[in-house]
């Protein structure tokens, strides 16, 4: 109904001449009974104007604010936390024997926390990009092989053989001992 109600207003506008048809609108609707909420004194028009509800449009700015600020003010308060408290690390020497950990290598205290428990490792992402290399160096090798075989078969003018029937031993000797049997009884 209210996208309805918005498009009236967008072509009825509020240019005099739509006036004059509002006016003329508004006799007609008189004419067949069609009632107006007239208001009792005072100044201006003496009808309210029925409008379209805005609810959905008020609860849906309600809800985005309450969720954003769900959101926004406990990441401000973490953020200010971390910079008025914790600080930005400091350089200092390496204790003998200590191996610093790769998130200790980042100078705010929030990329430290990402680096440690959201993003990966820097080692784990090369072992990734190596695993791609393999992979690729794979298909490239399959690829190779392909062709190969293609040229093979276009000069000895061979075909695909596209599968092959597995034949079971069993089978074979129980015909060949069938054949046998049959060539005993004819006597040959």
């Amino acid at each position: 109904m209210a996208a309805w109600s918005s498009f009236r207003k967008a072509v009825w506008g509020w240019s005099p001449q739509n006036c004059i048809a509002r006016s003329q609108l508004n006799d007609f609707n008189a004419a067949l009974g069609v009632q107006k909420c007239m208001m009792s004194g005072g100044h201006g028009p003496r009808y309210m104007p029925l409008t379209p509800s805005r609810w959905q449009w008020h609860r849906f700015k309600d809800m985005a604010h309450y969720y954003f600020m769900i959101g926004l003010i406990p990441v401000g308060l973490i953020v200010f936390y971390a910079n008025v408290f914790i600080g930005p690390a400091k350089l200092a020497e390496i204790p003998e024997g200590y191996e610093p950990k790769y998130w200790e290598y980042h100078r705010h205290p929030i990329t430290r926390f990402l680096a440690r428990y959201l993003l990966p490792s820097p080692q784990q992402d090369y072992e990734k990009f190596l695993h791609r290399m393999y992979e690729e160096d794979e298909k490239a090798k399959i690829r190779k092989l392909e062709k190969k075989i293609r040229l093979k078969m276009a000069e000895r003018r061979d075909y695909q053989g596209y599968y092959a029937r597995p034949v079971d031993a069993k089978y074979h000797r129980v015909s060949k001992e069938a054949a046998d049997y049959l060539e005993s009884l004819r006597g040959d």
